[in-house]
């Protein structure tokens, strides 16, 4: 078996593996190098997250097997083969990736196995003793502590102090025009193919930010606000959501939604990841490997992904 069923075969779900009893901060009980498994740091995720970890949830191993002896960890918004391949040759073979690996919410692959692009992501992983660990529910959802990617995507953008109280995702900014505020975060974030739908012109403040993909609710309730000036999402498909909003503005309310790309719209957020791991796993190395924005212009043509054939 490969990928998402090769876990299945024998052996417990992770999900409904118990969580481990929560340890006092600071009081890690380092295991021996070269001994850390991918389910290792799994337990470490789980008695560090915050929050309880629910049966119900696409938070798994689902490609590689926990017990992998980890080398290095690399955290990901998407582990694109690029992002894999990247992973592999720094000696990171265990990826944390907060989107899925084979190209649906729940990386269900059995309708892939005859598929060779599949086969050879999947083939890749195996033949370099990887484990990919999907991080998406309880990243967002920290009990306490605010959604892991609505921080990190708050520092890239410096908007730090001009947070909501208690809103990790709504920002009253200085005033400024929509146009010079969709060119700020085109410049912070590096976004080669945002989209915005308003008036250039429209002098804005309030900022709810909708971070990854966005459906027509809650995106109608967001944008809907009076105290909302301007919408900002990762997607959303364009006869919802858009729709609304041109009907909004056409019907002469002044409204804005910038449209980032889902993924530059989360990046950050396993940026952020990378650093909390580090905080409590320390026998390995860890880092952040950025996924490409898959989107380029044609007045702006640039090289995605790594055109090399897959080792």
């Amino acid at each position: 078996m490969l990928a998402a069923e090769t876990y299945a075969s024998g052996a417990e779900s992770l999900a409904t593996r118990p969580t481990p009893r929560p340890a006092a901060r600071g009081q890690l009980a380092r295991l021996p190098e070269g001994t850390v498994t991918a389910a290792d740091v799994i337990d470490r995720i789980k008695t560090h997250v915050n929050s309880p970890w629910t049966g119900a949830t696409v938070d798994n191993v689902v490609a590689g097997l926990p017990t992998v002896r980890v080398r290095g960890i690399a955290t990901t918004m998407m582990a694109t083969l690029d992002v894999l391949q990247r992973a592999a040759a720094a000696g990171r073979n265990m990826v944390i990736t907060h989107e899925p690996t084979f190209y649906s919410h729940q990386d269900a692959t059995a309708d892939l196995q005859s598929d060779p692009t599949y086969q050879l992501k999947a083939d890749f992983i195996r033949r370099n003793d990887m484990a990919v660990f999907h991080f998406h529910d309880h990243w967002h959802r920290r009990g306490s502590e605010p959604d892991g990617i609505a921080v990190g995507m708050a520092r890239e953008l410096a908007w730090e102090k001009y947070l909501k109280p208690a809103s990790p995702r709504e920002f009253v900014l200085p005033e400024t025009s929509l146009a010079d505020l969709a060119r700020e975060m085109e410049s912070r974030l590096h976004i080669r193919t945002m989209r915005v739908l308003g008036d250039p012109s429209l002098r804005v403040r309030h900022v709810l930010a909708s971070w990854g993909n966005v459906s027509l609710v809650p995106g109608i309730p967001y944008i809907s606000r009076d105290d909302v000036d301007v919408l900002v999402v990762g997607e959303s498909r364009e006869w919802e959501l858009v729709e609304y909003v041109q009907d909004q503005i056409s019907s002469g309310r002044k409204k804005g939604l910038i449209v980032l790309g889902h993924v530059v719209s989360e990046q950050a957020g396993m940026k952020y990841c990378a650093e909390w791991l580090r905080s409590f796993i320390g026998e390995v190395p860890i880092e952040f490997i950025a996924a490409e924005e898959p989107f380029w212009r044609p007045d702006q043509p640039a090289r995605v992904g790594n055109l090399r054939r897959a080792e």
